[in-house]
């Protein structure tokens, strides 16, 4: 929205006798400090999305990378915001000598004196465009879910502010190009959700898809990890796009709290168009099941697709534009799937193309603004022409050029320095484990995978063939204890209920030892129609028993020791839970023989 220095009392100019000195010229708003706090406000509601954006790209993901995912939602504040403070900022709103239509120069390293009277202004505007600039690399981090390296992340979260900053000047900047032609962006369809979803679809086709996405058998990657943690997110974003499109008033004072309450009523009815929309269209395409996917888009599209007008947008506009906003995020996604491309989280569909609607509708429904000067020209059903709708297009395609161009550009480079995506069989263990040590921990010098209590659980082989890989996911999925993969030996396996990392909880599978140990220990764990302990002469590990491929001699003399000591503590707990169970026989046919069930309720 417009950031000219407008609506400013004393800072315009100073009057001495006859004489008045030309007003300074500012990068920001400035106006009372009831329009600073408002947008203060609507900063502070903005930074919730991250939890929200957080909630539902871990909820969309597999449960072995829902950590990953929450940690890169907080490097996008960390690095992000530092890159915005340093010359984000700066490259947005700069008004120095050199700045120009495309870029500007000044304010980096945001600061202001402690007495200057412009300090409050600056610092609320700069806190609340800083908001706006870490979305916009959030939206990407949903793209580029379960096969990135961290390591790489952080320096593109940092680097991304390169990408976001010149759109935001041609829009809101009072010399951008964009704007000075008549352009509209209220709330940052184009310099926010256009620039995130287009940088996404170029990171989703340079990583390429998941492994096993689009195999005949792709339940595993295809499936939600936590709908609940989804739907959640979708609540918490909805929340924040309250304070995204009302707080881009950035004012109550004068004309502009009439801004805000208009931007609020488009804002609810179009999410609700939305969501309503998703539901029909699950309903009838889906065989009347109500797909979660479908109400997720559908609200988030809608939402995407009022941002750039709502400030001038009525009701009944907003639930059109809501209508086929979920339509259009919601059909793209499909389309999407269909020509294989892997988006985890629908960044493209929901961002990109919505956000494209969003800029057009503009040109169709918009009107001459006469208060806040937000529209000059009238849009198509206003009698406007093909003007309006002429400039918002070329707005979109300089926004998907130069997004586009930039992000190969950043993107390759990281992929030629540190490397892009994830080794196979790291992404097969899952980034949970292999970055953060959660459930597990697994050591890339030597290949030893562990479980939670510090098990030898195997080494892995980092060159194994496509059986191979087969086999370590369904390790993988009893060590994460999210599959539904169960081996023969099932009746070894004890069921209980555990909490997830964001505390929801779910079934699980815990078991005494893991299954490289039993591959290694003749005495545990045998499966029925195995051998019994009596029949084994010597119970050694061997070649074999286990293969161990590109390991140091001092790694395998470690797991010879490791083997020993796992098969004295094995001893130990099959004689402790030999004990425990003759204990609970004894006090079931004690609770049996005075009469009472199971339940405790007398017979």
């Amino acid at each position: 929205m417009d950031t000219s220095s407008t609506g400013s009392d004393d800072s315009l100019g100073t009057t001495y006798g006859n004489t008045t000195t030309e007003a300074p010229i500012y990068g920001f708003p400035t106006s009372t400090w009831d329009d600073a706090t408002w947008t203060l406000t609507s900063a502070f509601i903005i930074f919730t999305m991250q939890s929200g954006f957080g909630l539902l790209e871990s909820g969309s993901v597999s449960q072995k990378n829902e950590v990953n995912i929450m940690v890169k939602n907080a490097v996008d504040v960390l690095f992000g915001g530092i890159s915005y403070w340093m010359f984000g900022y700066g490259l947005c709103f700069g008004v120095s000598k050199g700045s120009n239509s495309f870029v500007g120069v000044g304010y980096f390293f945001v600061d202001a004196d402690m007495d200057d009277e412009t300090l409050g202004h600056l610092f609320a505007h700069f806190f609340f465009q800083a908001s706006f600039a870490t979305t916009a690399t959030t939206i990407v981090s949903g793209s580029l879910a379960e096969r990135t390296k961290l390591e790489a992340y952080i320096v593109f979260s940092f680097l991304n502010t390169l990408v976001y900053c010149f759109p935001a000047r041609w829009f809101w900047a009072e010399t951008g190009w964009l704007k000075s032609m008549g352009a509209v962006d209220i709330a940052g369809a184009g310099a926010v959700h256009l620039v995130g979803g287009v940088t996404g679809l170029v990171s989703t086709l340079m990583l390429k898809p998941r492994i096993g996405r689009f195999d005949a058998d792709s339940s595993d990657v295809k499936n939600m990890g936590s709908p609940t943690n989804a739907i959640l997110g979708m609540f918490m974003l909805w929340w924040g796009w309250l304070g995204f499109n009302c707080g881009s008033t950035y004012g109550i004072t004068d004309y502009r709290w009439e801004f805000a309450a208009r931007s609020a009523v488009a804002t609810i009815t179009s999410s609700v168009a939305g969501g309503t929309t998703g539901i029909l269209l699950s309903y009838i395409s889906k065989r009347r099941k109500f797909d979660v996917s479908y109400i997720i888009n559908g609200v988030l599209g809608a939402l995407v697709s009022v941002t750039a007008f709502c400030a001038l947008c009525r009701p009944y506009e907003g639930i059109i534009i809501g209508a086929v906003g979920a339509l259009i995020a919601c059909c793209g996604s499909v389309l999407m799937e269909k020509l294989k491309i892997d988006d985890p989280v629908g960044v493209f569909p929901v961002h990109g193309m919505s956000a494209i609607w969003s800029m057009l509708a503009v040109g169709v429904f918009g009107r001459i603004d006469t208060e806040g000067n937000l529209i000059r020209h009238d849009g198509l059903l206003s009698g406007g022409g093909f003007k309006l709708l002429g400039i918002q297009a070329l707005g979109c395609v300089a926004i998907c050029a130069w997004s586009a161009s930039c992000s190969f550009i950043l993107l390759k480079f990281l992929d030629i320095t540190i490397g892009l995506r994830m080794s196979k069989h790291e992404e097969i263990l899952g980034a949970d484990l292999t970055e953060h040590s959660i459930r597990g921990s697994y050591d890339r010098r030597t290949g030893i995978l562990r479980d939670e209590q510090g098990n030898l659980v195997c080494v892995v082989n980092k060159f194994g063939d496509d059986n191979y890989f087969k086999e370590l996911k369904e390790i993988v999925k009893q060590l994460h204890f999210g599959g539904s993969a169960i081996d023969n030996d099932v009746s070894e396996y004890c069921y209980g209920r555990r909490k997830s990392a964001l505390g929801f909880t779910r079934s699980v599978s815990l078991r005494r030892s893991s299954r490289l140990s039993r591959q290694m220990s003749g005495s545990r764990h045998r499966h029925p129609k195995s051998k019994s302990h009596d029949d084994t002469a010597e119970d050694v590990l061997s070649p074999e028993d286990v293969v161990l491929e590109n390991v140091h001699a001092s790694i395998k003399e470690e797991i010879f020791t490791i083997d020993g000591i796992l098969r004295d503590n094995d001893q130990l707990v099959t004689e402790d839970i030999s004990i425990n169970q003759n204990a609970l026989n004894r006090n079931d046919s004690i609770g049996r023989s005075n009469g009472s069930n199971d339940s405790g309720v007398g017979m």
